[in-house]
C-alpha cells in the first residue's frame, strides 16, 4: 500500500513538472509573439496616424500662416473636421501612452509614459477649448505629429530590442526538422525531430546538422560547432566522441546514439540560461530606474515651474507658457534612460552566447569587471589533463630522440597504460612489435625491427642495477615529471619524460590576464615539483600545491583575505565548493554538460582564453552601460533648459514636435552605441 501510494505521489509531482514545463513553454512563446504584436501595432499605428497627421496640417492656422496661404484653404466648419480628425488621432495613436500612463499610475512608479500622456492631452484639451469657444491658437498639429514622432521612437525601440534578442533566437533554429532513425533491420526512416528518444540510432548525412546530443558509434568526419560553440575551425570526432545538436557535419557520413533531447539537449539549455540571463535585473539597471523616477519627478516639476514662470513672471499669454511646458514634458521623458541598459544586456548576453561563454548570472558577469585575482584550477584547465611527451633523452650515440621514441612507441602501442598512449601518440608509427609481453608493475617488452626493446619504470633500473647518473634526467626528475626508461638490446638507450600537457593557450591568457592588471594563480593537488614547473613555463608568481579537494574553497578564501575580488576557473565537478565560494565561480570547459549549478559563467570550451574574454566583455558592457546612461541623462540636463526657454531671447525655441524628435534621436544613439558592444 505504501509502495502504491509513494508510486501516486511520484506519477503526481511528475505530472505537476510536465505541466510547469508546458505552462512555462506556454508563457514564452506567449512572451515572444506578444513583443512581434506590439511591435507591429506601433508600426500600423504610427502609418495610419501619419496619414491623417496630413489633413491635420493642411486644417491648421498656424501651418497655412507659414506656408504663406491665408486663408485660402479655409472653409465654414473647417475647425470641426480638425477637432474630429486629431480626436482619432489623439484617441488612436495616443492609445499606447494613455494605456501607459494608467498602468504607470496603477502601480504607483510615474515614468515616460505619464510625461507623453501628459503632454498630448493637455494639447488636446485646450485646443479643443478653442474649437468650443476658449480664445487662444490651435495646437492639434503639434499634438499630431507629436504622437507620430513617440509611435516612431517606440516602433524603432521595439525593433532595436527585438534585433538584439535575434542572435539568442536564432539558435533555437538551429535545429534540423528530421532525423534519419536508424531501425532494428539497419534501414532508415526519417521521423520528426520531437520522435527522437534516448538511445535512438541516426545517421548523420555529409552537410547535414546533427539531429541531437549524442555519441558517435561508426565513423569519422569533422564537425562545424561554430554556431554553437563559437569554434570556428570545424573538430575533428571519431568513434565515442560527443557531438552537439545544432552542429553541422562535414565531408563523412556518421552513426550516432542519442544521449540528450528536448529540453536536456545542449542547445534548450544555452537558450534558457541565455533567456534567464536577459530577464535577470541587471544591478546596474537600478541606477537607471532610479534616475528615470528621479527625471519624471524633474520633468513634471519643470513643466510647473516653466508654466508658472511665463505666465506670471515674464508676463507671456497662456499659448506660450502651455507650449514651453509641453516642449519640457516631452524632452524630459526618460526614454533613452530606459533603453540604456536592456539593450546593452541584450547584446552582451546574445554576443556571448554566440562565443560560447554563457551567463548563468547577471549580477555576477557585472562584477566580473571588478576581478583583482583569478585562480586558475590545473588539471583539465590550464592543462590539457591528459599525459604527452615533454622531454626525450639520447643516452647511447647510437639512437638520437626521433628513433629512440620511435623504438618506444612501437613497444606501447600494445599497451594499455595511460602513459602508452602519449608516447604513441607522439611517434609517427613506423616500426611495429613482435612478441609483445607486458612486465606487471614494471612496464613492456617486445622485438622491434629486430631488436629486444623494453620500456621500462625507474623501479626496474633500481630491481636491475642499472645506473642513469646523467644531469639531465636529474632536472627533469626535480620538475616532477613521470619518467620511463628505454632498453635496447639489454642497454640504456634513453629515457622518456610526460607530464600533463600545458594548453598552448594558457601562457597567452596568462600574459594578457597580467595586462589587465589581474594577478593570475593556480591552485592543484599536484606535488610541490610539478606545480612549481607549469608555473614556471606559464611565468606564473602564484601557485598553491598539494591542495586536496575539500580545500580547494579555503584557498580561494585565503586570497579574497587578502583583499581582493577573486575568480575561480575550474571544471566545475571537484571545484564546486571552490568555484561557490569565489566573487566570480566560471566552469571551463563545461562542453555539453553546461547545468554546472555552482558556476556563474560557464565556458562551453576548455579554452583558458575564454575566461579573459569573459572578463574583458563584462568591462567593456559596464562601459557601455555607462555611456549610456551619461548620455540619457547629460541629454535632458542640456535639453531641459532649452525646452523652458532660457534662450527665448536669442530667438531659440524649442517646439514640443522638435523636442520629441531630439528625444528618439537620444534613443537612436543609445540603440546604436550598444550594438558597438565587441569581445
Amino acid at each position: 500500500m505504501n509502495h502504491n501510494h509513494k508510486h501516486h505521489d511520484e506519477k503526481k509531482n511528475h505530472d505537476k513538472h510536465k505541466h510547469h514545463k508546458d505552462h512555462e513553454k506556454h508563457e514564452e512563446h506567449d512572451h515572444q509573439s506578444h513583443h512581434a504584436h506590439m511591435v507591429a501595432d506601433f508600426r500600423r499605428r504610427f502609418w495610419i496616424s501619419l496619414i491623417v497627421t496630413v489633413p491635420i496640417l493642411a486644417l491648421s492656422p498656424m501651418i497655412q500662416q507659414f506656408l504663406g496661404v491665408g486663408d485660402a484653404w479655409r472653409f465654414s466648419g473647417d475647425s470641426y473636421i480638425l477637432f474630429a480628425l486629431s480626436t482619432f488621432v489623439y484617441v488612436y495613436g495616443g492609445y499606447p501612452f494613455l494605456k501607459g500612463f494608467f498602468d504607470e499610475l496603477s502601480s504607483k512608479s510615474p515614468g515616460m509614459m505619464t510625461l507623453i500622456a501628459l503632454a498630448i492631452s493637455v494639447a488636446y484639451i485646450y485646443s479643443s477649448a478653442v474649437v468650443f469657444g476658449l480664445k487662444g491658437r490651435l495646437f492639434y498639429w503639434e499634438l499630431a505629429t507629436l504622437i507620430d514622432v513617440m509611435l516612431l521612437g517606440h516602433w524603432i525601440e521595439m525593433k532595436s530590442v527585438m534585433g538584439a534578442s535575434r542572435a539568442v533566437e536564432e539558435l533555437a533554429k538551429l535545429m534540423p526538422t528530421e532525423a534519419h532513425k536508424i531501425q532494428e533491420d539497419g534501414s532508415t526512416k526519417d521521423v520528426p525531430l520531437d520522435q527522437l528518444q534516448k538511445s535512438d540510432r541516426v545517421l548523420v548525412k555529409p552537410g547535414e546538422k546533427i539531429p541531437a546530443d549524442g555519441v558517435i558509434i561508426e565513423g569519422e568526419s569533422s564537425v562545424n560547432e561554430a554556431m554553437v560553440t563559437g569554434e570556428s575551425k570545424p573538430v575533428s570526432k571519431k568513434e565515442k566522441d560527443e557531438v552537439i545538436g545544432g552542429s553541422v557535419n562535414g565531408e563523412q557520413s556518421i552513426k550516432m546514439e542519442v544521449q540528450k533531447t528536448g529540453d536536456e539537449s545542449f542547445l534548450s539549455q544555452v537558450v534558457n540560461m541565455v533567456r534567464e540571463a536577459q530577464e535577470s535585473k541587471s544591478r546596474t539597471q537600478n541606477l537607471a530606474n532610479r534616475a528615470a523616477l528621479w527625471l519624471t519627478i524633474i520633468a513634471l516639476a519643470s513643466g510647473a515651474i516653466t508654466m508658472i514662470v511665463w505666465l506670471i513672471l515674464m508676463q507671456m499669454d497662456f499659448n506660450f507658457a502651455l507650449t514651453r511646458s509641453v516642449t519640457v514634458m516631452v524632452i524630459t521623458c526618460p526614454h533613452a534612460l530606459g533603453l540604456a541598459i536592456p539593450l546593452v544586456v541584450a547584446v552582451s548576453t546574445s554576443l556571448s552566447a554566440k562565443n560560447g561563454l554563457l551567463i548563468r548570472d547577471r549580477g555576477a558577469f557585472e562584477m566580473a569587471r571588478n576581478i583583482e585575482a583569478i585562480i586558475f584550477d590545473k588539471t583539465g584547465t590550464l592543462t590539457k589533463g591528459e599525459f604527452g611527451v615533454t622531454d626525450i633523452v639520447s643516452l647511447n650515440d647510437d639512437y638520437d630522440e626521433k628513433e629512440l621514441l620511435e623504438y618506444a612507441a612501437a613497444v606501447e602501442s600494445n599497451s594499455e597504460h595511460p602513459l602508452a598512449s602519449g608516447i604513441v601518440e607522439k611517434a609517427d608509427g613506423k616500426y611495429h612489435v613482435k612478441n609483445f609481453n607486458a612486465i606487471p608493475g614494471k612496464g613492456a617488452a617486445g622485438e622491434v625491427e629486430g631488436k629486444n626493446v623494453k620500456v621500462v619504470s625507474p623501479g626496474y633500473l633500481r630491481e636491475n642495477d642499472i645506473s642513469t647518473d646523467d644531469e639531465r634526467i636529474d632536472e627533469i626528475s626535480e620538475q616532477g615529471k613521470t619518467i620511463v626508461f628505454v632498453l635496447i638490446e639489454k642497454n640504456l638507450a634513453g629515457a622518456i619524460a610526460l607530464s600533463d600537457i600545458i594548453r598552448e593557450e594558457s601562457k597567452e591568457a596568462i600574459a594578457k590576464l597580467k595586462e589587465m592588471n589581474i594577478q593570475p594563480m593556480m591552485l592543484t593537488g599536484d606535488n610541490k615539483q610539478v606545480a612549481k614547473w607549469v608555473a614556471e613555463e606559464l611565468n606564473l608568481e602564484d601557485y598553491f600545491a598539494e591542495v586536496l579537494p575539500g580545500d580547494k574553497a579555503n584557498k580561494i578564501k585565503e586570497v579574497q583575505e587578502r583583499g581582493l575580488v577573486v575568480a575561480m576557473t575550474g571544471d566545475g565537478v571537484n571545484d564546486a565548493p571552490a568555484l561557490a565560494q569565489a566573487n566570480v565561480g566560471i566552469a571551463i570547459g563545461a562542453g555539453t554538460d553546461v547545468a554546472a549549478e555552482t558556476a556563474d559563467i560557464i565556458l562551453v570550451r576548455s579554452n583558458p582564453m575564454d575566461a579573459v574574454s569573459i572578463l574583458h566583455l563584462s568591462r567593456a558592457t559596464y562601459r557601455k552601460m555607462i555611456q549610456n546612461l551619461a548620455w540619457a541623462t547629460g541629454y535632458n540636463a542640456f535639453a531641459i533648459p532649452l525646452a523652458a526657454g532660457v534662450l527665448y531671447s536669442w530667438g531659440i525655441l524649442l517646439s514640443p514636435a522638435v523636442g520629441a524628435v531630439l528625444m528618439s534621436l537620444s534613443t537612436v544613439i543609445v540603440a546604436i552605441n550598444a550594438r558597438f558592444l565587441k569581445i
